[in-house]
């Protein structure tokens, strides 16, 4: 296709013919099956439909729409509590509401798992709400790959489901973080909780790397190649961001009260600590990423929204990776939705 195209190359198959009144002649119908990024990788979707034919209207179906045609089919035959279970798994799923089903991957559905904070024994019922919704799926020739079967939730086996996930911060427990937010050194936390940084990305993060006027800072150095990234600054902590640039002369945005650079030991041990004490939270400070994750997954943000925001190393896509260059309006408008 002509023009500047992410994925130029369309696939198409002849469905029949039909008269055309201006060129006064038969012609040809077509029935898009999808888009790729190089000729080669279309000439192998083409092969994969010839192949193994699908219905090309039916694999446009999102996850979304496949769950509402499934739900009305299964929910009328199992009880109420059941429906109720398949709808507390549903919920968790929000990254993946608005795509496309057949375009699904496995780390896709992992990072549902990973990210949604849940114990065993509703990871167990997430997974087989995928089961079900694939074996629907390739039924109706919406896809004809089962990816639920590799999801992995045995690393969350030994999980005990009567104990608080400290993974991340609670509702409640953000909210009271608010309510004493005038205090510089909580200020930093709830900084934490809405951009999803690493502490030592946050702590070494200099003030010439910030942009309060566009609303962003730049991760310069991180321990992965994805942590290096641009990082959009939340509108409700964006006053905090401006009094700490203007509180010292110190060139790193985060300093110690008496202007220096922050270590991690000495952050840790002699802010970190004694203010979840204070408060009577048991959290470390990388849980203030997970909070973002999850927060961002509840908001059902895009998959690859939210890893180009937090820098997530382990899931991102090769196409995401090399195809997907995201502007700080979108980052912002995300970040704004927690």
């Amino acid at each position: 296709m002509s023009g500047k195209r992410r994925k130029p190359y369309m696939i198409r198959k002849t469905i029949g013919w039909e008269y055309d009144p201006v060129k006064d002649k038969q012609v040809q119908k077509y029935a898009v099956i999808g888009y790729a990024a190089t000729r080669a990788e279309a000439m192998q979707m083409l092969a994969e439909y010839n192949q193994n034919p699908f219905d090309v209207k039916a694999a446009k179906a999102t996850f979304q729409e496949v769950y509402d045609q499934w739900s009305k089919a299964k929910f009328p035959t199992i009880s109420t509590s059941n429906v109720h279970g398949y709808e507390a798994s549903y919920r968790v799923c929000g990254t993946l509401y608005n795509k496309v089903f057949k375009d699904i991957r496995l780390v896709d559905l992992q990072f549902v798992v990973d990210t949604c904070g849940k114990n065993y024994p509703t990871l167990k019922k997430l997974k087989g709400l995928f089961s079900q919704l694939y074996e629907f799926a390739m039924k109706n020739d919406i896809c004809n790959k089962d990816y639920s079967e590799y999801v992995d939730i045995v690393r969350y086996k030994d999980k005990n489901p009567d104990k608080r996930d400290h993974n991340k911060f609670e509702k409640a427990e953000v909210e009271r973080l608010w309510k004493i937010s005038d205090q510089p050194y909580y200020q930093i936390v709830l900084m934490l909780i809405y951009n999803g940084c690493r502490i030592s990305e946050f702590l070494d993060l200099k003030k010439e790397n910030v942009n309060l006027e566009e609303q962003y800072f730049d991760v310069i150095s991180s321990k992965t190649e994805n942590g290096i990234r641009r990082v959009p600054i939340a509108d409700k902590v964006l006053p905090y961001y401006k009094a700490w640039y203007e509180s010292s002369d110190c060139e790193y945005l985060i300093h110690t009260s008496d202007h220096k650079h922050f270590e991690y030991r000495n952050y840790y041990d002699s802010y970190w600590t004694p203010l979840m004490e204070s408060l009577g939270f048991e959290h470390k400070p990388h849980d203030t990423r997970h909070t973002c994750i999850s927060m961002l997954a509840e908001a059902h943000v895009d998959q690859t929204m939210i890893k180009k925001i937090v820098g997530h190393s382990g899931a991102m896509t090769l196409t995401e990776r090399v195809y997907t260059h995201l502007d700080t309006e979108a980052l912002l408008e995300a970040i704004n939705k927690i």
